[in-house]
């Protein structure tokens, strides 16, 4: 993958107006065939249910990390499905893990989630705006 960063966007409330609307973001462009390639994989890995579940568990697990142990109880699924689920999660870099003692604790990376929202975050908010002002 590519190491270049997609430009993070302010999509903070406008100064003064105090509606709570958002402004338009500074920097609106479209994707790259190469920015797009390389976020393909990452919408693909959290595109399944239990594996948006898996982030989800571990992002609203207390001190922001979770045990394995933890994450295969929620499911009504083998411990080596959840593995190849949290395998997945982190080749696509949405997670990290190290292992301490028996167990493995995974995180959430926010770098990579942080691209991803600044992604979704411009587009999905004039896309409501758009809906609510129709």
């Amino acid at each position: 993958m590519s190491k270049q960063q997609l430009p993070i966007v302010n999509s903070g409330v406008v100064a003064g107006d105090g509606d709570g609307t958002c402004c338009a973001p500074l920097v609106c462009e479209p994707l790259s065939q190469a920015e797009a390639a390389e976020l393909a994989p990452l919408f693909k890995a959290i595109a399944d249910p239990v594996r948006l579940r898996l982030l989800s568990l571990i992002a609203c697990h207390e001190g922001g990390e979770a045990c394995v142990c933890d994450l295969t109880a929620a499911f009504d699924l083998t411990a080596p499905t959840i593995s190849h689920h949290l395998k997945v999660l982190k080749q696509a870099g949405l997670i990290d893990s190290e292992r301490r003692g028996t167990w493995v604790y995974y995180w959430l990376n926010p770098g990579v989630l942080e691209r991803l929202s600044a992604i979704l975050g411009p587009r999905a908010a004039a896309a409501a705006a758009s809906a609510a002002a129709s």
